[in-house]
């Protein structure tokens, strides 16, 4: 059986708002940490803290990309995992790739305002050259967390990304790694979904630079391809999240807006709306706005004490 959306109870039909984590670019040793943004919408969103990271890492590789934020399954905290790396004050990425960190770093927050230091915590195996863009997912069936990301591994030379993945059940103590999605052709970026009828993934293929989307009816799989994904054309997008932005009410089906990270240009997110996640039709949706160009991050949707509390933190 499917889990149920977003795996938390108390978590409102409908949100009061959303919450983005972010980063915004290679410009400088701090636009390489964590930015917060907010909407009451998902479409129309603003910024907090007036643009500035709300959180920094002085650690590892001194950078924090690809935040993913993860409600935890009894709904009690939030976890913040990100990539350790700063591109900006180590402007290789061919060293990125074979010699960077095999850690990535760990948040937690009982309130999403208050952040308890960062951790590293090494994840990948020990011939990796990296570990990219970290997620999570709550496995209902072990009833544990499935942490995943992207390494490259001397064993073949580097040749190519793969999916890897371990196990915790409280982010300190972690399981071994093992490869989570193999391809013939390298991956990185990956995102999990579930609509509480099935599994959705959406992934970067590296070779072709496009967004590839499947289907399965519980993590293990099978996964299949989903054949009318109408995204699968585009050519210089990464960082692929997926949301709810619309509950359904009525007859009406519930809307959900997967968005991509045109980071061939430096553009940053573009936003993709359906009411048939199954089909995978996505139309390109014009009704959004963002202060800035956000990066590969993550949405997580609010209850009204929830954004109330990152408002009066932060402002807008």
């Amino acid at each position: 059986m499917a889990a149920s959306l977003l795996g938390v109870a108390s978590l409102p039909a409908k949100p009061a708002g959303y919450l983005f984590a972010t980063f915004k670019g290679e410009q400088t040793p701090l636009t390489e940490q964590i930015y917060f943004g907010f909407s009451e919408n998902g479409r129309d969103w603003k910024a907090l803290n007036d643009g500035q990271p709300v959180l920094v890492s002085k650690q590892g590789e001194k950078g924090l990309r690809d935040p993913y934020i993860l409600r935890s399954h009894d709904g009690e905290k939030f976890y913040m995992v990100a990539t350790d790396l700063n591109i900006n004050l180590k402007p290789n990425w061919s060293n990125a790739v074979r010699a960077g960190s095999r850690s990535i770093v760990v948040f937690e927050s009982a309130d999403l305002v208050n952040w308890s230091e960062p951790r590293l915590v090494e994840v990948a195996p020990e011939d990796a050259g990296c570990a990219w863009a970290p997620e999570a997912i709550y496995d209902d069936v072990n009833e544990d967390y499935i942490v995943f990301w992207a390494s490259t591994t001397a064993r073949d030379d580097f040749a190519k990304h793969r999916i890897w993945a371990t196990r915790t059940e409280d982010f300190k103590t972690f399981g071994e790694p093992f490869i989570f999605i193999e391809k013939p052709t390298t991956v990185i970026d990956t995102t999990i979904i579930n609509n509480g009828q099935a599994y959705y993934r959406f992934t970067k293929d590296e070779k072709f630079k496009a967004i590839n989307m499947e289907t399965a009816p519980q993590l293990a799989g099978p996964w299949i391809d989903v054949d009318g994904f109408t995204l699968a054309h585009l050519r210089g997008f990464e960082g692929p999240e997926c949301y709810q932005i619309e509950s359904a009410q009525g007859d009406q089906p519930a809307r959900w807006c997967l968005i991509l990270d045109k980071y061939s240009t430096g553009e940053g997110y573009y936003p993709f709306v359906t009411s048939d996640l199954a089909s995978g039709d996505f139309e390109p949706a014009d009704d959004f706005s963002f202060p800035f160009h956000f990066r590969h991050g993550s949405i997580i949707p609010l209850d009204a004490e929830e954004l109330h509390r990152l408002q009066q933190k932060w402002g807008d």
